[in-house]
Parts: structure tokens; C-alpha cells; sequence
């Protein structure tokens, strides 16, 4: 295959993925191995959206499991999906990578407000749009927002892209060596399974607007690039 088998797709990065081997906070090396591959999957003509999560600075369940107020909680989580998207924007336009930082809640001093149609003016433009601050209400998870914008922005697959396994397996392959690794999944399955590698709220939108996801392990080379291209890495989770 000589051209990308998609035209607009939405990369989730999980905020694990910005701390590389780093207990917290950011690998700057890592950041710019994911601004690289973008860079290269935009100039292929690839129309690049991205939601990132905050995990690698603050989690807001496990801040309201100490006591602090869920909803505060899920706030401060939001304003840490603001620093990476900052960050993973530094990073591409370093690299000559047009971007632009849209967000749920607003900082206007920093990023604009999420406006779909600007959104998609956009990424028709070839500007990398990154999405920050989830869906703008706790209780959701930046996989629900990846979903939701993925339908927003009409593209054609979530890229779920992760930093410790190379796909959907039955469990946890670190933790149990004779796990088992699916190729291909349905949504339904994915649901009905509850492995939590993505959010049901997800699972339960993509469902309803035949959206495919691709769970894939970001550290392998070019995998991005290699997973437009329509190579089948990964687990690929889709309808019936």
C-alpha cells in the first residue's frame, strides 16, 4: 500500500505516554519521538487530531479516593491535559508542525476555546489540532473525549496509542504471561469483556457511531505511520 488508508484520524495519547520511563512529569526525548511521527503522518497528507490525558502529572480518581473532591478533583486533571497539550505543541512546532491547542474549559491566554467548525477548518488547512481538558466535565475520561471529538471531527478511526502493551489482551501481560492477545475485537465484545483498557462511555460511542479503534503500542517504530498505512498491528476493535 502506497497511500495512508485514512484520510482524518484522532490520536489518543495517554499522559503515561509523555513520562517515558520517568516516574512523573515529561521525557523530553519521548515527546519529541511523538511529535516526529506526527510530523511524518501529517506530511503524508494525513489530517492529524489529538487528545491527550493528564496521568503522567495528576489523576483525579486517585485524588478523590484521598479524600479530595471528585469534581475538583477531575478539574485539577483537566488543567494537567492543558500542560501536555502545551508541551506537545512546543514540540511540533519546533519541528515546523502548524498546530493549534483547543480546550474544553477556558484559558484563552494559552489555547483557544473548542469550536468544532474551527476545529475542522483546521485540519482541512493540514494543522495539527491538539484537544486538552477532556470533555470539559469530571466524571468523563479523555478516552470519552477522544471518542466524542473523533465523532465531532468525522474521522475515521481513534488511534488509541499506548506505552506498556501492544494491544487489547484478556489480561494484564505484564502481570500474567500466558495472557491472550486479540487481533480483532467488536465493539460489543470489547464492552461485554470489561478488560479496562478502554473506557465503556468510549466503547459505547464508538458502538453507536461505527467507529473503529485501534489499541497499538506507540514505542514501536514508526507504529503510527505503520497503523495509517493500514498495517495490522495492534488489536483492532470495530463493528459487528
Amino acid at each position: 500500500m502506497t497511500a495512508p488508508k485514512y484520510k482524518r484520524i484522532l490520536l489518543k495519547l495517554s499522559g503515561e505516554a509523555f513520562k517515558g520511563n520517568s516516574a512523573y512529569g515529561f521525557d523530553p526525548a519521548v515527546v519529541s519521538k511523538i511529535a516526529a511521527q506526527i510530523k511524518h503522518v501529517s506530511e503524508m497528507g494525513v489530517q492529524v487530531a489529538v487528545v491527550v490525558g493528564g496521568g503522567n502529572i495528576w489523576r483525579g480518581a486517585e485524588a478523590a479516593k484521598n479524600g479530595m473532591d471528585r469534581v475538583t478533583a477531575d478539574y485539577a486533571g483537566m488543567l494537567a491535559t492543558i500542560i501536555n497539550a502545551l508541551t506537545l505543541q512546543d514540540a511540533l512546532e519546533k519541528i515546523g508542525v502548524e498546530t493549534r491547542t483547543q480546550t474544553a474549559i477556558d484559558v484563552t491566554k494559552v489555547a483557544e476555546p473548542y469550536i468544532r467548525r474551527r476545529a475542522i477548518s483546521h485540519l482541512e488547512k493540514g494543522i495539527v489540532v491538539i484537544f486538552a481538558a477532556g470533555t470539559g466535565n469530571p466524571f468523563m475520561t479523555t478516552d470519552t473525549a477522544a471518542a466524542l471529538r473523533a465523532i465531532e471531527m468525522e474521522a475515521e478511526v481513534v488511534l488509541k496509542a499506548t506505552h506498556h502493551v501492544d494491544g487489547i489482551y484478556n489480561a494484564d501481560p505484564q502481570k500474567d504471561h500466558s495472557a491472550k492477545k486479540f487481533d480483532r475485537l467488536t465493539l460489543t465484545e470489547a464492552l461485554h469483556l470489561r478488560l479496562g483498557v478502554i473506557d465503556a462511555t468510549a466503547l459505547s460511542l464508538c458502538r453507536e457511531n461505527k467507529l473503529p479503534i485501534i489499541v497499538f503500542d506507540f514505542r514501536t517504530k514508526d507504529s503510527i505511520e505503520r497503523v495509517v498505512m493500514g498495517e495490522p498491528i495492534g488489536t483492532i476493535v470495530s463493528g459487528e
